[in-house]
């Protein structure tokens, strides 16, 4: 088997797993996948997991960390989070544009935001 043929897991580092987990499962509304050992946890994705776990390394990333696709109403999404507190980020880059919290990239469409820790995240889609 190649490792192109397996399935790939986001991992993100955080400070504090509590904080961490309201975040994911209160503010963003992520379901826990059942049986983490201590100091992590997952939660599923559509197809995918994203994982969390404690490290004192946590924030120092300065890119994105993790990408969802929003194939439908990337604007719907971007609203529902921002009522929920989510604190977008506006980035000045080459052929983007700004239209309220999404940068329109010819087609495509992005908008970043950042969890507790400081990890970039990112909601894509046309």
């Amino acid at each position: 088997m190649q490792l192109a043929e397996t399935d790939v897991q986001a991992t993100l580092a955080v400070k504090n797993l509590d904080a961490a987990e309201k975040f994911y499962e209160g503010t963003l509304g992520f379901t826990r996948v059942p049986g983490n050992e201590t100091g992590v946890t997952s939660y599923r994705c559509g197809g995918s997991t994203l994982t969390v776990y404690e490290s004192r390394f946590a924030g120092t990333n300065q890119a994105t960390s993790a990408t969802w696709i929003v194939r439908d109403d990337l604007a719907g999404v971007v609203k529902d989070l921002a009522a929920k507190g989510v604190k977008f980020e506006h980035y000045d880059m080459p052929g983007m544009q700004l239209e309220g919290d999404v940068h329109v990239i010819g087609d495509g469409r992005a908008a970043w935001f950042k969890d507790p820790d400081g990890n970039i995240l990112a909601i894509v889609g046309h």
